[in-house]
C-alpha cells in the first residue's frame, strides 16, 4: 500500500458526528430535546401505570397514553416556534437606516 492512497476505513470527523449534530440542533431549537424528554417521560409513566390500570381496557389506556405523548410533543413544538419567532422578530436588534 502506498501512503498516497486514502484509507479504506471511513474516517469520522467530530464536526459531522451524530452527537455534534444533536448538540448543534438543540442549540438552534432548544425545545426539541424538551419534547423528546417529555415524550420519554409520558411513555415511561404510561408503562408504569399499565400495571395498575384497574378495569380500564388496554386499548383505552394506550389511546390515553398516545394522546398525552402527542400533546406534550405538540406543546413543546409550539413553544419552540413561539421562542424562535420571539428571538427573530422581537429580541433582534433593529437595524438603523443610514441617510446618505
Amino acid at each position: 500500500m502506498s501512503s498516497s492512497q486514502e484509507s479504506v476505513l471511513p474516517s469520522y470527523e467530530t464536526d459531522n458526528s451524530q452527537t455534534s449534530k444533536l448538540i448543534r440542533k438543540s442549540k438552534e431549537s432548544p425545545f426539541v430535546p424538551v419534547g423528546m424528554a417529555g415524550l420519554i417521560a409520558v411513555v415511561s409513566y404510561g408503562l408504569y401505570k399499565l400495571k395498575h390500570r384497574g378495569n380500564t381496557k388496554m386499548s383505552v389506556h394506550l389511546i390515553h397514553m398516545r394522546v398525552a405523548a402527542q400533546g406534550f410533543v405538540v406543546g413543546a413544538m409550539t413553544c419552540g416556534v413561539l421562542y424562535s419567532m420571539y428571538r427573530e422578530y422581537l429580541a433582534k436588534p433593529k437595524e438603523l437606516k443610514k441617510d446618505d
